[in-house]
């Protein structure tokens, strides 16, 4: 297994992963949040490999001080192996590497398995709200 930067041949592989995993909706098409993400200076997309296939996803991107994490997924085939602690491990990894001090995600409130997730590996509720606005 290798961890690397996703590149945009990976976009119908990434995106059938997050449409298996839940993570898509149909306001938001997932194929324009991986362009974005690669374009950007201050993001980008790691994914993990088994040989050359792609078993999971973390889209990880910083405002220089806060760090955030999208799009976490392992293939269902692969889970319960630890390979999305790698991929956290890996995207914790990358904001060090340039200097972001915080990292912050969302789940879904209703997502109970994901937040016993994060619970383990760390991550605690913070007493904040997510506001959104949608630009287009």
């Amino acid at each position: 297994m290798r961890i690397s930067d996703l590149t945009p041949e990976d976009l119908r592989s990434a995106a059938a992963l997050w449409d298996q995993a839940g993570l898509t909706r149909p306001w938001n098409p997932p194929e324009s949040d991986l362009r974005r993400a690669l374009a950007g200076e201050t993001s980008t997309v790691l994914g993990l490999f088994d040989e050359k296939t792609l078993v999971g996803t973390v889209m990880v991107g910083h405002d220089g001080h806060r760090g955030w994490v999208y799009y976490l997924a392992v293939d269902e085939s692969q889970r319960g192996q630890g390979l999305g602690r790698q991929l956290m491990l890996a995207a914790e990894d990358w904001l060090r590497e340039r200097g972001v001090v915080k990292l912050q995600l969302m789940v879904r409130s209703a997502n109970a398995g994901v937040l016993d997730f994060y619970d383990h590996l760390g991550y605690e509720d913070s007493d904040v709200q997510v506001r959104a606005k949608w630009l287009t």
